[in-house]
């Protein structure tokens, strides 16, 4: 087993995580912040839109059964790549689309995994391809919200559109 994390923020970390933790392939995803200025970040501080933060997923993958290039274009099909600092009603750079790349591989398979998704959007991809700086984990309660509030408000508006997008497109790459 060839254990990997990627970090990859599209909007809200609740959002991202509860698509990425259905995958065959990943052993865990964690909420947190990456790329801001201050240390140790916390959910209100990160909110202002001051930090500098982005609210972040750290995936572990075995990419012996998930590749990079799969994370990816489930990344780019299950959130919207070209809304910039914003996915939906959730406003700020916190809420921008990122890929925090941790090597060159990463950059380059993020390059071209931005040129695939093209073709399916109008409007320019402007995810940010970012050095990872900085990752700090969120707290305990953002930990596998969804699967603990599924029933909130929230949850059931923004969360199932995008577990189906997924099931659309990767049903075979999803647990059973």
């Amino acid at each position: 087993m060839a254990t990997k994390e990627l970090i990859l923020g599209g909007g809200c970390f609740w959002c991202t995580e509860a698509v990425f933790e259905l995958l065959k392939g990943v052993s865990d995803v964690e909420s947190g912040y990456a790329n801001g200025d201050m240390p140790d970040p916390d959910y209100r501080s990160v909110c202002s839109g001051d930090t500098g933060y982005a609210e972040v997923i750290k995936i572990t993958y075995d990419d012996e059964v998930i590749d990079l290039d799969t994370l990816l274009d489930v990344f780019f099909s299950t959130h919207n790549p070209t809304q910039l600092n914003r996915q939906g009603a959730d406003v700020g750079t916190q809420y921008r689309s990122c890929v925090c790349y941790q090597n060159e591989e990463e950059l380059e398979a993020a390059k071209r995994a931005i040129e695939r998704a093209q073709e399916h959007y109008s409007d320019p991809i402007v995810t940010t391809l970012e050095p990872l700086k900085n990752y700090y984990p969120a707290e305990s309660y953002h930990q596998d919200y969804y699967r603990q509030n599924s029933m909130q408000g929230y949850c059931m508006a923004v969360i199932p559109p995008k577990i189906q997008k997924l099931m659309e497109n990767f049903s075979d790459k999803v647990s059973s």
